[in-house]
């Protein structure tokens, strides 16, 4: 089972992994202009207003394979407290033990901890293992509720 610890976005194992997943998601974009990083901004991602989350194999471990966050956002529509899913990565030697959906619910929990009443995120067509991920944890096709260049996909989902 994977163990999330609670970080910084700015602290060194967030850097080197949100590193990764840039340099990994650069490397397979499908889009002429390229993939557009941009590094999380740390307030976002402190409690209450967010999270972010490192993945490690081991309890007590600080070798970390995974990370992941939640961030406040403007609020639904409907006036619902909505938060938004971010930076959901796994490395490649991890993928496919489940793991991605135990770091998304743990990231829903958080976000419901928080008072979100909805779950927002967006990705790429590209990444079709993720969508399916998204899709099996009860997320629903919504339309863009933000400029995200890197995106042709978003997803909502109501927290109960």
């Amino acid at each position: 089972m994977p163990e999330f610890t609670e970080v910084s976005v700015t602290d060194a194992g967030s850097i080197a992994l949100l590193t990764q997943y840039f340099s990994d998601r650069a490397s397979t974009f499908p889009r002429a202009g390229g993939y557009r990083t941009t590094f999380p901004t740390p307030e976002q991602f402190v409690p209450p207003r967010g999270q972010f989350l490192l993945v490690s194999e081991q309890p007590e471990s600080r070798i970390f394979v995974g990370c992941g966050g939640i961030r406040r956002i403007e609020d639904g529509a409907d006036g619902a407290v909505r938060f938004e899913a971010k930076h959901l990565w796994l490395q490649p030697q991890v993928r496919g033990r489940g793991w991605g959906g135990l770091l998304l619910a743990e990231l829903e929990k958080r976000a419901r901890d928080f008072g979100a009443a909805e779950l927002v995120l967006d990705t790429n067509a590209s990444l079709e293992a993720a969508g399916r991920l998204y899709q099996r944890a009860g997320y629903a096709d919504v339309p863009p509720y933000n400029d995200n260049p890197n995106a042709t996909n978003w997803y909502r989902k109501v927290l109960l």
